[in-house]
């Protein structure tokens, strides 16, 4: 039987490097998930594995100590790690897009002054821009930045579900700075902010509260951000002008979309392993249940939902790469991966019966990990929006 979800066309680079991402899945991530994950537990060995392997700068540019690696190579290494666990992606993902908007918008100070630390994973990024009243509507944010001085800012807000947050020491915020802009969009800005590690008031007037409690995703910190009147530089600034902040967290999005659909691969991935290795385990009526034609055909939708989903996201991620607008392309792969993912997780979980609910089987732990990927990265209906518009420019009617 041919394995599920390969990828042709792969450089040598490529092939090895997911290879060696796949091997350090099964040998450090595998075995130590269901534990780290019970408890709680920033993985700490397993990111510094990690680091060592180079994933912190896999598409930083090699001029700034990275491997200068295309999102498809990330993506496919992505979907290995989820495949582990799902919180180990998480724990470069924001990294990932933050490096990914400094090396696309950034001043050429400003990515002299991240892009070395953040490959070798000295610095890690998290982004912001959700607030607790806010959700999918972004151009409502109301954190604002205000001028004080000639080149300074000072900002003043909340915002909400920072994945990183804490463990970060580089954050990308959204914030408004009121430009004069008719459209509310234009009035936002990204600031780059350093900082240290750890809970509590971190910098005069920038506090992490505390992690917040998840049913999922765990051993990750998922955290506020509090401004209270926290002074900026206008050289903090994310490409150097104000009012660009949109289109950069836009642009940020798309490529983390694209993640998600990774992340969700991953899962439908592993809880297919977990669905075929139980069924030819499980005895019911003289035969392994993997013989009675109810679970062979569930078996069957699995696999081909996981095939289909990993081509959908690895079609995004080219595209992304060959510079053309990828926003349809990774709406896609994102809304039919999180489905699938929550589809096929659930139906691993009904052949494991009773003990698919029990917390000493992995398939428990992912059937609380794979909703997250429905509302990550804008939910499905989010998705849809962003679908029909981009098909609605192509085919409008004159």
């Amino acid at each position: 039987m041919t394995r599920l979800a390969q990828t042709l066309g792969l450089t040598e680079i490529q092939t090895e490097i997911v290879a060696n991402v796949r091997q350090f899945v099964d040998k450090q991530i595998i075995p130590n998930a269901q534990e780290l994950e019970r408890s709680d537990t920033y993985p700490t060995e397993i990111v510094d594995g990690m680091r060592e392997m180079g994933l912190f700068g896999l598409m930083i540019p090699e001029e700034y100590g990275g491997l200068g690696e295309s999102l498809l190579t990330y993506a496919l290494c992505v979907e290995e790690l989820a495949r582990g666990w799902m919180s180990v992606s998480g724990v470069i993902n924001t990294h990932f897009i933050v490096a990914y908007m400094i090396r696309q918008h950034g001043t050429d100070e400003q990515k002299q002054r991240f892009l070395p630390r953040m490959a070798t994973g000295e610095v890690r990024g998290a982004f912001s821009m959700s607030e607790p009243e806010l959700g999918s509507d972004v151009a409502a944010i109301k954190t604002s930045a205000k001028r004080d001085g000639e080149n300074g800012y000072v900002i003043n807000g909340q915002k909400m579900w920072l994945t990183n947050g804490a463990t970060s020491t580089l954050i990308a915020a959204l914030v408004r700075t009121e430009e004069g802009q008719e459209k509310p969009h234009k009035n936002l800005t990204t600031f780059l902010i350093e900082k240290p590690a750890g809970f509590g008031e971190v910098l005069p007037g920038l506090t992490i509260p505390g992690k917040i409690d998840k049913m999922g995703y765990k051993g990750i910190d998922t955290t506020e951000l509090i401004f209270d009147g926290y002074r900026a530089a206008g050289d903090d600034i994310l490409g150097g002008a104000p009012g660009r902040g949109f289109t950069h967290m836009m642009d940020g999005i798309e490529v983390g979309r694209v993640n998600v659909s990774a992340r969700a691969c991953g899962i439908a991935q592993r809880a297919f392993e977990l669905a075929a290795r139980y069924a030819q385990q499980r005895r019911t009526f003289g035969k392994p249940i993997a013989e009675h034609q109810a679970i062979a055909f569930s078996l069957a939708e699995m696999a081909t939902k996981v095939e289909a989903a990993h081509l959908m996201m690895v079609n995004a991620a080219r595209l992304k790469d060959s510079g053309e607008r990828n926003d349809v392309a990774a709406g896609m792969a994102k809304y039919l991966c999180s489905e699938y993912c929550a589809e096929v997780t659930q139906a691993s979980f009904r052949i494991h019966g009773g003990y698919g609910y029990s917390k000493e089987f992995e398939i428990e732990r992912l059937m609380r990990e794979a909703p997250f990927l429905l509302i990550g990265e804008g939910t499905s209906e989010i998705q849809k929006q962003i679908i029909s518009k981009g098909l609605l420019r192509e085919y409008r009617e004159n």
